[in-house]
Order: C-alpha cells, then structure tokens, then sequence
C-alpha cells in the first residue's frame, strides 16, 4: 500500500510539475481572457478533454507503440528524460522552452491549439504519461489516468478562475511558483535519465 502511495504521489507531482496549471492559467487568461466567462468555460472545456484524450491514448497505447517502432523503455525513459529536463531548465532560468510555446496560429482553435497542444499535452506531458505506463500494467495505467483526470480538473478550475488565481499570485508569484516546477521538473527528468542509462548497463546503478 504504500508503494502504492508512493507512485501516486510520484505520478501526480511529475504531471503537475510538466502541466504547471499556474503558470498555463497566465497562458490561458492572454489567449481567452476578453471572452466571456460561458466562452472561457467552453474553451477550457474542450481544451481539456482533448488533452485527456491523448493523454489517454499514449498510456494505453504506449507498450504497442514500443512494439510497432520497436522502441525499449530504456530509449523512451532516456529521451523523455532529456525532453522533461529541456521543459525544466527554461522553466527554472525564468523563460518558457520553445516545447511549451503559447503563441496562437492565426487560423487555429484556441482550445486545440496552443491550450490542449503543445502547452498542456506537449511532448513532456506525452513522455511522461508514456514512461509512467510503459510496463502495460493495469494497475499502473489506471493510476496514470486517475492521477491526470484530477489534474486535468485542477487546471481546468484554474482556467475559469484565471483572473482570480492571477490576481491572487501577482507577477512575482507566478515567477516563484515556474521556478519551483521547473526546478521539479529538471530533478524528474534527470531521474528518469538515470533509470533509463542504469538499465542498459551491465550491472545497474544503485539509484536507491
């Protein structure tokens, strides 16, 4: 039970760290914040539930996508750990990484892109569903899903209160609370880093 515990929480901070809901609430309140509250409603809605939906998707799919490319654990826990850890860097240093962008295609649906992609199930988040999962597990996929559903509802709470949430922080509580889940972040990404190399040597690390 409580190795249980402990991936739940290991889990949940690994995706609140790669969705960092406050600081895509800042994203959130430029892109939808001249809307009404219904539309900002509908738009962190359906924003949402595609993020959920291919979040999903990866976690159920990710041990026959290893097989389809025959892609190892290792190769995805070493990848996504550098893709996390480039997220957490830029995070850290104060700036966004180029993985995360905000910026809005002209022509494109807010909710779809840039809310639901990249910013909220962006490579990070992809990864880190996938490496979470990757053993095929039932009991490690349903904590993967269960743990991004309360997620997906904390940010979306954020969302329809993001003047709220944005005026409680002010600017420099927004740039604490980045920094913390960008040092998180990096700390993730480096672990999995060092799960993945310790795998393929011939006698694995002592990682604890």
């Amino acid at each position: 039970m409580n190795e249980l515990y402990t991936q739940i929480i290991t889990v949940f901070l690994g995706f609140l760290a790669i969705m960092n809901p406050i600081a895509n609430t800042a994203a959130f309140a430029g892109l939808a914040g001249h809307k009404s509250h219904m539309e900002q409603v509908k738009i962190a809605t359906k924003a949402l539930l595609v993020t959920f939906f291919i979040i999903c998707s990866f976690a159920f799919l990710g041990k026959a996508i290893f097989h389809l490319f025959g892609i190892t654990l290792p190769a995805l826990r070493i990848t996504g750990g550098v893709l996390v850890f480039i997220i957490g860097y830029h995070m850290l240093n104060g700036s966004g990484s180029e993985l995360h962008s905000s910026e809005q295609s002209n022509d494109a649906d807010i909710a779809i892109s840039p809310l639901a992609v990249p910013l909220l199930a962006g490579p990070g988040t992809i990864a880190t569903a996938m490496n979470y999962s990757a053993s095929g597990n039932t009991s490690d996929i349903v904590v993967v899903i269960s743990v991004f559903a309360l997620l997906c509802l904390i940010t979306f709470l954020c969302f329809i209160y993001s003047s709220k949430v944005l005026n409680l922080l002010g600017e420099g509580g927004l740039n604490i609370m980045t920094r913390l889940m960008g040092l998180i972040l990096a700390v993730i990404g480096t672990q999995m880093l060092i799960v993945g190399i310790s795998s393929l040597l011939p006698v694995p690390l002592n990682i604890g």
